[in-house]
Parts: C-alpha cells; structure tokens; sequence
C-alpha cells in the first residue's frame, strides 16, 4: 500500500481561525467558552458555549457561495481553502480526477432547518422556502462546495458517525490514497451546532455542564466535579497526500497518517461501552494497521468530553492497551479549551496531535484539579500547562453517539 501524508492543515476554531493561532492558544491554555451570543440562551438550561470569534465568513467568501450555503458549509470552505493555500498544490497542472474531497459533517445544515421551519410556522398561509433550503440543510453540501471551488473531480462524498464523523473521514482518505484511487484527499469536518433546537436537545438529555456562572472552566475532562460536556462550533482541514506525490513535487511534509481503524461498541444509543471494549480494540486496530507498538505512542488525545461517564470508559480502555502509568505516554483532552465540535472534533484535534509532533509540546488540559479518584494513579495525564516532549506518534481519539469508535494514528516523517 501507499504511503499517505499530510501536507496543509485548516482551522476555524472557538480558539483560533487559523492553524497558528489554533496552536498557540492551545498550549497556551486558553478557553473558548463564553455566553452564548448566537441567540437568547436565558431560557435553557445551559446558556454557554464555545463560538467562533472574530470570524466573519462574508468577508473570506465569494458573495454568491456565502448566500447559498449554510454555516458549516461556510465554516469547510475556509478551513480547506486554508489547508489547499498551505499544501502548495497546482491543481492546473493535475488530472482533476487524481483529487478527491472526503469530508464529516454529523448535523449538517441545522441552522438552515430551524430558520426555514421557524419562518413556516410563524409565515401565513403560503408556504415559503427558500430555493436554497435543502443545498444548504444537506450534510454532503461541504464536500460539494469545496470540489465545485478548485475543480476537484475525483472521490467526493460525506461521512457521518456523530462525533467520530471526522476521523472516519479521514481515514477513508487513508484508505483510497493507500489503494491508489486518489493523489490528494481534501478531508476533515466541520459544524455549526450552537442552535436553539441543537443546544436545547442536548440540554434534554442533561448532557451538557450548566456552570453558566462560570464557563471558562466548564469543560474539565477527568475532573472529580464534571458535569458535562461544552459544546463548540467551527472547522478543521488536512490535506492527505501520496507520499510519493508530495516528494515529487518539494511539498513540506507536516507528519504521515500512519493508520486508523473503527469498531462498534453495539451497547447503547448514547453511552460508551462501560468497559471501553470498542474503544480499546479500535486503539489496538489502530496501532496494528500503522504497523506500530503500543510503547512506541508519545502522546494520545482523548476524546475526553467532561461528561461523568465517557471520561471513565475511556480512561479503561487506553489503561487495559497502554497500562495504568506507562512510561512512554502522556495523555490530554484539548475539549477542555476548545469544547466538543461534535463531528468536527476529530479534525481539530488531529490538527492539534500534528502540531504536538512538529512542535515537540503536549497541549494540556485545563480546569482539572482534582482527578476522579476512579482514575488509576499516575495515570499520565497532562495537567494545567503544556508539556515539552518529543512526539514521533500521536494518537487521536473520537467516540460518537450510537457506538461509534475511531481512531487515527499520525507519525513523524
């Protein structure tokens, strides 16, 4: 199989709307969680949230994509048109159909729905939507969206797994890159969930920490005093490459996407297997795709939400692979400081395991104090601030509603 390679990376982040920024305000600690803004939030039960910041898509879009698309779709299309700029790629000088577009979205266009819905209800007795209302509202508008911007005529589609959306997304690119079906994958994910309906069903299911008085330490990943995850909004972009390809033509290699893999927990419709069982043979899959040992992973990025049972299922599971103190590993839940970007999480946070190999930095997680004392000792989590480390392979963990598990490893190159 072929070598696949990273080389450009996007983001539009609670924390940062570009990769640099991304970075630096992640080992630097920084949370993104704040009063929602988005609409009047006084009514529910939880009334914070991880926004975009200074970000104004009207202004980094052509007028027409901006008005036909929907948030999430506007949020890709920067990220990727970011990652494409990096990567230095020519598209005039490839076979449009060697460039494929992959990309996770686990809403979709939810905004769209809610305003056109909302305009109906509230409309007299002619129905009026608008014509864009299904492009817009559609999970596969992103990958669309970017394909139709640079001419990309290969391998285009959407992946949806819930939160493990963007990691399966990724590692479909892996996969047809190796296979030899595409030279370059555009892939990541993208949301856009800070929504009326979105945060209110989250907030039915008491999923969600209500410490509305104090939201920038809301999201505390292992903490003894978590109550729930903060939701976030925003995009991340990788550009996948044939390794071959991107020597050929000089590209700056960020970190090669060593393996991935996927199981089911095949438990419950919302929680994670107690035992961590799909999650801990989705690792282990992982590692054996890419070919590697356990001892030779320097740092894991759980996915860690800060919810009361998911941070202990995981924690089982990267304990029954790696052990309870492994000398090698160190583990952090950059949620703490972003938030959850539900599908889009595994996009980011592949981002943030890359940087932490170019970098040689762990980011850390913030707001944890006091670990769950059901939490092994010396479990190696990395606390408070960032820890300098050479990293030669970085793990990514994403879990999603309905049991899904993915897993991506990345290496030094």
């Amino acid at each position: 199989m072929k070598r696949v390679v990273i080389t450009g990376m996007g983001a539009v982040t609670p924390i940062g709307n570009n990769v640099t920024d991304f970075w630096n305000q992640l080992i630097a600690g920084t949370s993104g969680a704040a009063t929602i803004t988005r609409f009047d939030a006084s009514r529910f039960r939880t009334r914070f949230a991880c926004e975009l910041k200074q970000f104004d898509a009207a202004a980094l879009l052509d007028k027409s994509d901006f008005r036909r698309t929907d948030p999430f779709t506007q949020y890709a299309m920067v990220a990727a048109d970011q990652a494409i700029r990096e990567s230095g790629l020519d598209f005039n000088t490839m076979d449009p159909f060697d460039t494929g577009v992959i990309w996770g979205s686990g809403q979709g266009g939810m905004q769209t729905f809610e305003e056109q819905v909302t305009e109906y209800v509230n409309g007299d007795l002619q129905p009026r939507f608008s014509p864009y209302f299904v492009p817009k509202l559609i999970a596969n508008m992103a990958s669309g969206m970017i394909s139709i911007k640079y001419g990309l005529m290969g391998i285009n589609y959407t992946t949806v797994s819930a939160c493990a959306t963007s990691n399966t997304a990724i590692m479909d690119a892996l996969t047809y890159i190796r296979a030899g079906k595409a030279k370059v994958i555009i892939t990541g994910g993208s949301e856009a969930p800070i929504t009326p309906a979105s945060v209110g069903g989250f907030c039915a299911m008491k999923a969600m920490s209500v410490r509305n008085d104090a939201p920038a330490v809301a999201s505390r990943p292992f903490d003894t005093d978590r109550d729930g995850f903060v939701m976030g909004e925003g995009a991340g972009a990788l550009v996948l490459e044939e390794y071959e390809h991107a020597v050929a033509r000089g590209a700056v290699i960020y970190a090669e996407v060593a393996g991935a893999a996927m199981t089911a927990d095949a438990y419950h419709m919302t929680a994670t297997h107690p035992e961590g069982l799909g999650a801990y043979r989705a690792m282990e899959f992982a590692l054996k795709d890419a070919g590697l040992n356990k001892d030779e992973v320097s740092y894991l990025n759980a996915h860690a939400t800060s919810t009361p049972v998911g941070d202990l299922s995981e924690i089982s599971a990267i304990s029954k692979l790696f052990g309870t103190q492994p000398a090698h590993l160190h583990v952090s839940a950059t949620k703490s400081m972003t938030g959850h970007l539900l599908g889009a999480a595994g996009a980011i946070e592949a981002i943030a395991s890359v940087m932490s190999i170019r970098a040689g930095i762990i980011p850390p997680t913030i707001n944890t104090t006091h670990l769950d004392p059901a939490i092994p000792a010396g479990f190696p989590v990395v606390l408070t601030t960032a820890l300098e480390k050479p990293v030669t392979v970085a793990m990514s963990n994403t879990f999603g509603f309905g049991g899904h598990n993915g897993i991506v490893v990345f290496k030094k190159v």
